[in-house]
């Protein structure tokens, strides 16, 4: 059977996701906008720093911070903003960007999979006005940026999404 759009593109980004070099959360992104891939992004270090797989240990595993707080302490830069900084602003004004995030350690697809808080201000300013995200058995949620993010101003209410 044929995929949709959707989980065509979301199949590509679960492609990216496969050269990420986190320890226990890939996430791989792509932007598309009138249905041309515009750019792709994967977690990973810096360019010329040391991944955390080459370095065998995760900063934040090793502090056992919980997801979604002290993203400071990461070493990688999030797929999704890679993606951004690999794009025009020309292309990315009006575009979708498309997210799957896997568990390093089963290799499953996350069932919560979604943008942290700094990334969905990188998002909401590169103009992006979709972002599709993947859930497992082909399924996937779809969010207005401008509806739910921006509207529904999450950095108010305490209500972080993730």
């Amino acid at each position: 059977m044929r995929p949709d759009k959707e989980n065509y593109y979301l199949d590509i980004a679960q492609t990216v996701a496969e050269l990420g070099t986190c320890l226990r959360r890939n996430y791989g992104a792509i932007i598309v906008k009138n249905d041309s891939i515009v750019s792709t992004g994967y977690v990973g270090a810096p360019r010329g720093r040391k991944n955390c797989i080459d370095m065998g240990v995760c900063t934040r595993e090793r502090l056992a911070i919980p997801r979604g707080e002290r993203y400071e302490m990461c070493r990688s830069v999030h797929a999704e903003a890679n993606a951004i900084i690999a794009a025009p602003r020309t292309e990315m004004i009006g575009a979708t960007l498309y997210l799957v995030g896997v568990e390093v350690s089963t290799g499953e697809l996350m069932t919560d999979a979604m943008s942290c808080m700094m990334c969905k201000r990188m998002i909401i300013n590169a103009g992006i006005t979709r972002v599709i995200v993947r859930r497992p058995e082909r399924k996937y949620v779809t969010i207005d940026v401008q509806r739910e993010w921006v509207d529904h101003d999450d950095s108010l209410t305490g209500e972080f999404g993730y």
